[in-house]
């Protein structure tokens, strides 16, 4: 290697050097960090890592927005001839996470995580002894060891790799484009295949570009999406069958032969052999494909085609690599067929055709209401069936029906044959399929429910939830926590009293102040700058505030934020009162439990009991929430309480004792305990020395498992990862442990 470009030369010796083996947050930190640190040093030949001779590598920053992946800042860096594939960036396009740092989505995934050493400190453990030395290099392998065990088992690189094979773009694109340039790519290809020409077309403002009617309006730039029925919000016991339309918007475009090349236009209709031509609820007129096939349609075709080969050769595959490959291609092939519905309606897209999504979309609805129609009027006890079946709900592709029958095993034969009834009502390839059986099914409204989802009758497969905080991110853990261990017990258990107490139990430890502050904190996406927001909020204010204390640790335009409510002064907002979980450790800043009762955990206990119990309300009031804990601080520590004199109270009986006589030491511990208690001296003493060795043993415990995490028993805990609840756990026992060793100081005698 030529002497200019050893990596030596980019930092000083007294540096250790940059991490450039990690493969996780290359594009936004390593690369930058490399091509910045060869300027500051003056190496004017380092930044050609490219392939073509004389091609400088190139950087700039830019901005990646998209209603499906949100809105993050990020640096562009061309090396001509190179594959980038950053795994963070990966990871935040295919996984919904609360955090997605390295030792959150390792522990996520893989169970494991790394000793997360603060920035500040790597210099001195570099300059340190070759054990700081050896702890700082086994950092910086697991730093490139675990992206390497994530990137196989996420499988991230086939994926990668057939999607790129499938849809013809460079894999490049598919972390650093949309969804639309792979369909406009699959057209061109097709489309050069058929000999036709794709019209380079500006963005449309509204309505149809192809000439039709627009099904949306003429200049609405908007359509009519899929129908969700009415769901009938209870708690069903008994099994509830669940019919899906198999690929519904690729089949509807399919049958229906909708496409760009088969729109007619409005003022040619009356031309047109109506035999030829099929009018759609929309009002928009498609060739039938005697005539003209589609290019959608024979891209469809071919791409579910072949994902249904790919399924075949999977399960047939033995050799664990061929499967993975296999596996990749088929997830492909799905994604790639559902999204050119989407394609056609994205008006500010490369060829926006509302006729074709708002068709699409149309004929999605008439099929859902005729499943419903067709199966609530066979179903019945007229018709010789156990009873008239009701169907409870229906969201998009699905239909779900309950036949009223105890048996699962007999759902699921009223299901399959159901399905197979009506999917003979329809136009092929149109198939409407049985897909699983729920029992039981707890149905709180449109988009949220949860179930125990059968496939087979013997064994219920998994808990299904959508739409519930167990799967939403933006929650705290205790939300999450709370609602799932409910679930399992209405679910799995069968025991509603025992959710319904667990609940109770829950309230009564936070408003105590005893939950752990991991369960308690917050995240949410920073998608743009402080200002560009119309309203103030807790994520972004705090990210403000953590800007201006360390500007290098501090959130960006694209990562997530964690934070706490910690008290206020009265009347104070929420967003006021959002924190560093850190801070406010560090600081012993006081939460507020009732903040997180009344915003966090009463709807989501509401809607998760109301279909269940008569008055869910009675869970959030009664005896549980009737003892606050007195042992923080008043909100008012902010105010002129912090120069308001503490006077020392009893351990026992907490009354307030008397001051100490003037000329005493003040430094000297206060006494323990009032003169009513003070007969109950040994007692008292024996509880306080109790409850210190057991937080002792807590904290021994915590500092051990941190220790198995460096690798190391015989070296202090360096760790400060935020996504940790190890960590969060161990600070909190620490402070307790402190003020238990305290009281126990008050006891001089003993």
């Amino acid at each position: 290697m030529p002497a200019a470009h050893d990596p030596s030369l980019l930092s000083p010796p007294s540096l250790p050097p940059p991490p450039s083996t990690r493969r996780y947050n290359t594009t936004n930190f390593d690369l930058p960090y490399l091509l910045q640190r060869a300027e500051a040093l003056g190496v004017a030949d380092f930044p050609f890592w490219g392939r073509v001779a004389r091609s400088r590598t190139r950087m700039r920053d830019t901005t990646f927005s998209s209603k499906a992946y949100g809105t993050r800042d990020m640096k562009e860096i061309t090396i001509e001839g190179r594959v980038q594939l950053d795994l963070l960036t990966a990871v935040q396009r295919e996984h919904k996470l609360s955090s997605y740092s390295l030792n959150a989505v390792s522990a996520h995934f893989l169970g494991e995580q790394k000793e997360d050493v603060h920035h500040s400190i790597i210099s001195d453990l570099q300059a340190g002894t070759p054990e700081t030395r050896r702890r700082l290099a086994v950092y910086c392998l697991k730093d490139a060891y675990l992206p390497q065990r994530l990137l196989d088992k996420l499988m991230m690189l086939y994926n990668f790799v057939e999607m790129a094979r499938v849809t013809g773009v460079p894999m490049s694109y598919l972390l650093t484009r949309g969804q639309s340039v792979k369909v406009f790519s699959q057209i061109l290809r097709k489309a050069a295949q058929r000999g036709l020409l794709v019209p380079n077309m500006k963005p449309a403002s509204g309505g149809g570009a192809f000439g039709g009617n627009g099904g949306g309006g003429p200049d609405s730039g908007t359509y009519e999406g899929a129908t969700v029925l009415e769901a009938k919000q209870g708690f069903y016991r008994t099994p509830v069958a669940t019919l899906d339309f198999a690929s519904l918007y690729p089949s509807i475009m399919m049958a229906h032969n909708l496409c760009y090349c088969t729109l007619v236009p409005p003022g040619r209709v009356a031309a047109m052999d109506p035999d030829t031509v099929t009018r759609c609820p929309t009002g928009d007129v498609f060739v039938k494909p005697g005539l003209c096939k589609g290019v959608l349609p024979e891209i469809l075709e071919e791409l579910l085609s072949a994902r249904k080969r790919a399924k075949a050769d999977l399960k047939a595959a033995t050799d664990p690599f061929v499967k993975a490959v296999l596996d990749g291609r088929q997830l492909a092939l799905k994604i790639s067929a559902n999204s050119v519905y989407g394609f056609t309606g994205a008006t500010v897209g490369k060829m926006p055709c509302l006729e074709i999504s708002a068709t699409t979309t149309a004929f999605g609805r008439d099929m859902i209401m005729h499943t419903k129609d067709l199966v609530t009027k066979t179903y019945t006890r007229a018709n010789g069936y156990p009873a008239d079946c009701e169907v409870i709900y229906g969201d998009t592709d699905s239909v779900m029906v309950d036949f009223r029958v105890p048996d699962t095993a007999a759902a699921m034969d009223l299901g399959r044959e159901a399905a197979a009834f009506v999917s003979a009502t329809f136009i092929s390839p149109i198939k409407l399929e049985f897909e699983k059986v729920y029992n039981p099914y707890l149905l709180i409204s449109k988009k949220r429910y949860a179930g125990l989802l059968w496939t087979e009758p013997g064994h219920w497969d998994k808990m299904d939830t959508k739409g519930i905080e167990t799967v939403r991110r933006d929650n705290c853990a205790l939300v999450r926590n709370v609602v799932g261990t409910c679930l399992t017990k209405i679910l799995i258990d069968r025991d509603e009293a025992g959710a319904a107490a667990f609940v109770k139990r829950s309230i009564a430890d936070l408003l105590l102040n005893r939950m752990d502050l991991s369960l308690l904190v917050i995240t949410k996406a920073l998608t743009k700058e402080g200002g560009a927001y119309d309203n103030k909020q807790g994520h972004v204010e705090l990210a403000a505030k953590m800007r201006v204390r360390d500007p290098a640790t501090a959130p960006a335009v694209g990562d997530r934020v964690a934070y706490v409510i910690v008290r206020g002064a009265k009347g104070a907002k929420a967003w006021e009162k959002a924190e560093d979980p850190i801070f406010a450790l560090e600081h012993g800043l006081p939460i507020d439990a009732q903040h997180y009762l009344d915003h966090h955990l009463a709807q989501p206990i509401l809607r998760l009991f109301e279909p269940i119990m008569k008055n869910p309300r009675e869970l959030l009031a009664g005896e549980h929430t009737r003892s606050i804990a007195l042992s923080t601080p008043s909100a008012a520590a902010g105010g002129i309480m912090r120069f308001a004199q503490v006077r020392a109270t009893c351990v026992n009986c907490r009354a307030a004792l008397p001051p100490p006589p003037k000329g005493s030491d003040p430094a000297a511990p206060a006494g323990a305990l009032c003169g009513h208690c003070a007969g109950q001296e040994g007692e008292t003493y024996a509880r306080a020395l109790a409850a210190a060795n057991g937080l002792e043993a807590s904290f021994a415990a915590l500092w051990t498992q941190c220790q198995r995490c460096q690798g190391s028993l015989h070296q202090d805990v360096l760790c400060t990862s935020r996504d940790c609840p190890i960590f969060y756990r161990r600070k909190k026992v620490a402070k307790d442990l402190a003020e238990a060793a305290a009281t126990v100081a008050r006891f001089p005698d003993w």
